[in-house]
This record gives C-alpha cells, structure tokens and sequence, in this order.
C-alpha cells in the first residue's frame, strides 16, 4: 500500500466493502496513465469526501458530478474556454507539454484538486495544483494526491484555497453511502 494511503487508513478507516477498478479501461478513456498512489486511494476508499471537504472523484460514479473522466473533460473544456478568453494559465502550465487532470473537488467552495501533468513525466511524478475554481488563482504543492490528501488531514500541507481542515477526528463519506449506489 502507498505510504501516505497508510497514514490515511490510521486517520480514517477506510469502508469495509470498496471493490478495485478495472483501471486499464479508465486509463484508456482518459487517454492517460494514472498515478498509483491515486489509484491505490480509489482501490481503498472508493470515491467520496474526506472531512466533508475534499471529495475525491472515481472512475464510473453513478453521479456524473464526482466521476473521474466525465469531470475531466468537463474542466478541460472549461479552463480551455478560460484561458482562450484571456484568463492567465499558472506558471506551472506555460511549459510545453504540461497540462492539468482533476482528481478531486472540494465542497462547497468551486475549487478542484489538480495533477500537474508533463509529457515527460511518469504519472508517478506529477504533483498537485489547487485552482480556486471561480477565479485565477492557483497553488502548487509538490507532492502527489495521496500525499496532499494525507497532508491536508494532518496539518502538514497547508492550502490558502481549501484553508484548513479543523477536524480533530477525521471522516470520510463513500460516494456509495451518500448517493446510495453501488460502488
């Protein structure tokens, strides 16, 4: 198991009944390789949100707002729409060959949690950008999503965007439990 999936199983036991992805064909539709430390995250918890905040997007989510590939091609046909209107694009995307894959949203705020994505770098390498989700802003944080999401829970990451978790007993709600469908 990845390390920082560990340190969330000892914050937040994970549901008991979470079935592994088929992940080739989730790969093959996004076109793109996936982080393991992401899919580990998936394969433990399944889909759902963390502390009431971070909501974690799955592969074929019976609610199209929190699945993985239907938010991707959504978000990049909106920052797409974005950035050709005159938005700026953040530092981190002016590179050639880099680009962003939304792994998580955060509740109530418009804000997403982002890989950092390069062709030149193994899933494995990409790191998190915070984009504020209704305005320009956006973060950097070198360290993968289940790092960042361990991070956040504990006190070690700090995101002016998400602000902080103040939860000293932490919690994760499963997309099965909340939308009451099959994982």
């Amino acid at each position: 198991m990845n390390p920082a999936v560990e340190v969330l199983t000892r914050l937040v036991p994970p549901p008991a009944a979470v079935q592994p992805r088929t992940w080739s064909q989730t790969q093959e539709r996004l076109g793109t390789a996936l982080p393991e430390d992401y899919k580990d995250l998936v394969d433990t918890y399944g889909g759902g949100v963390f502390d009431e905040t971070i909501w974690i997007l799955e592969p074929d989510c019976a609610d199209q707002d929190y699945d993985l590939v239907a938010i991707a091609a959504e978000r990049a046909e909106v920052l797409g729409n974005l950035w050709g209107s005159g938005e700026p694009k953040p530092e981190a995307l002016l590179r050639d060959g880099t680009g962003v894959l939304p792994f998580a949203y955060i509740e109530g705020s418009g804000a997403y949690l982002y890989w950092l994505t390069s062709e030149t770098a193994k899933p494995e390498e990409w790191t998190v950008l915070v984009n504020e989700g209704r305005g320009p802003e956006w973060e950097h944080h070198p360290v993968g999503a289940a790092a960042f999401v361990a991070g956040m829970l504990t006190g070690q990451i700090h995101s002016e965007t998400i602000g902080e978790l103040e939860e000293t007993e932490h919690g994760f709600d499963s997309n099965a439990d909340i939308l009451g469908s099959e994982e």
